[in-house]
């Protein structure tokens, strides 16, 4: 059968049409008086369907485009959008930006980053790989994957959904420094969600699996039946009674948890002197053993890119060396604000890691002996400003090194800077299923609130 999501387009002769228009709207910028500008255009194409309980619910096929034009007069900046391409359109973007500019205030640290800086190495990164997929192979897929699920144990008795989605990208950035950096990219998913149920109690849990390379993912019976087992291992769950106990983040948590940690230290929090971490620079903010790193042009990677969104090329930097702030995130603005050298990160970290340490999740309970292992938080309860850290979790209690019964219905409490220093280990079983990637966390002590 023809490929019904992927044959229409071709990434790459879309990637060369993003190019030309991106160098397009450059000359108009320059034709309508501005002194500087720089544009992001992007293309994104691809399949997902969803089936529940054997019947497909959605299939969607999706072509979206956008492009993001900045101008500059002087000191002044002005931002327009646009999904439409054609040259009327762009020309009245483009005016639309150089109107907002015109009438914005001046701002001494606007503007494009140094033309010396902007990357000339861009390597191939390896993140292609479609999938060839057409919607009847896409259900299919789905259909085993839930099904694995529904028979995995008697005790699941619903499901919320099985899906599978495949998408391709291409991206162009360009600035009138003369730069013009592009990439094209896939991401394929497979997620099972499932319901079980002990007597009167009800639990939903799932898994998921995600990858550029689809070869790469986990076989659709796998996830099935792993969302399966952690279902039923929810059931018949109780409550704790409030103490100050250990704390394990397991592995698919950890990466949000570390995420915290980056927001503190991100140029937009900094500036806007909204951070716990307010001059930490060079100071003692996780145990001496940790380490914080980024590695933006690892081949293949999920997070993987070879500039940042100001056009600089990215590198291998540490954040946290023995324990110690070594370095912000930074964009050319943020930078600027601070009086510092942009660390090449505008839009954000790329394959950021926390190196992990010998000790599997089963060892890492051996060593918390007694406390909670969270493997659900709810809630937004963090404050950037102060630290203070509060959110509804469920997990298992652990005695003597091992799980007794799963946990639901408490809160955890804390202090992120606390948590940070308060790290005991990080484990190795790394969750390499996003940009942020992390092993369990024992964190020694935190605020439980139960009965």
């Amino acid at each position: 059968m023809a490929n019904q999501s992927e044959a229409p387009l071709d990434i790459q002769a879309e990637e060369q049409r993003l190019q030309t228009l991106v160098k397009t709207i450059m000359q108009e910028a320059d034709k309508q008086g501005a002194t500087a500008c720089e544009v992001g255009a992007s293309l994104s194409a691809g399949l997902s369907v969803n089936v529940r309980k054997g019947e497909v619910e959605t299939v969607e096929f999706s072509c979206d485009q956008g492009v993001g034009i900045t101008v500059y007069q002087g000191l002044r900046k002005g931002s327009a959008s646009t999904s439409d391409t054609s040259p009327e359109a762009v020309a009245a973007t483009v005016k639309a930006a150089s109107d907002i500019a015109r009438y914005a205030s001046e701002d001494p640290h606007a503007g494009l980053a140094d033309k010396s800086l902007m990357a000339t190495d861009l390597p191939d990164l390896d993140l292609y790989h479609p999938w060839g997929l057409d919607a009847e192979q896409a259900i299919e897929l789905a259909l085993e994957c839930e099904q694995a699920g529904l028979t995995s144990d008697k005790r699941i008795e619903n499901s919320d959904g099985a899906s599978i989605s495949s998408h391709q990208s291409a991206r162009v950035y360009g600035n009138s420094n003369g730069f013009i950096g592009s990439g094209h990219a896939t991401r394929h998913s497979a997620s099972c969600v499932l319901i079980g149920r002990s007597g009167e109690e009800m639990q939903r849990d799932y898994w998921y699996d995600v990858a550029r390379d689809p070869m790469r993912l986990s076989s659709m019976k796998e996830i099935g039946r792993k969302a399966g087992e952690r279902t039923v291992k929810r059931l018949d769950s109780r409550k704790l009674d409030t103490g100050q106990l250990p704390v394990i983040f397991s592995a698919e948590l950890a990466g949000g948890v570390i995420s915290h940690f980056l927001a503190a230290i991100s140029g937009g929090s900094l500036y806007r002197q909204s951070s716990f971490l307010l001059d930490h620079l060079g100071k003692q903010v996780f145990p001496d053993w940790v380490h914080i790193h980024e590695q933006p042009r690892l081949v293949g990677g999920l997070g993987s890119a070879a500039f940042d969104d100001d056009g600089l090329a990215t590198r291998d930097k540490d954040f946290v060396k023995d324990g110690m702030l070594t370095s912000y995130i930074l964009s050319t603005y943020s930078a600027r604000k601070l009086g510092m050298e942009s660390t090449a990160n505008a839009g954000g970290v790329h394959n950021l890691f926390i190196e992990p340490g010998e000790q599997n999740l089963q060892q890492l309970l051996k060593t918390m002996d007694k406390g909670l292992l969270v493997t659900e938080l709810m809630g937004h309860g963090i404050n950037i400003v102060t630290g203070d850290y509060s959110r509804g979790a469920a997990g298992f209690w652990v005695e003597n090194g091992e799980i007794q019964y799963p946990v639901s219905e408490v809160t955890i409490a804390g202090n992120l800077k606390d948590m940070f220093m308060s790290l005991q280990a990080v484990g190795n079983d790394v969750d390499r299923r996003g940009n942020v990637q992390s092993g369990s966390l024992l964190v020694d002590s935190m605020m439980i609130a139960g009965n």
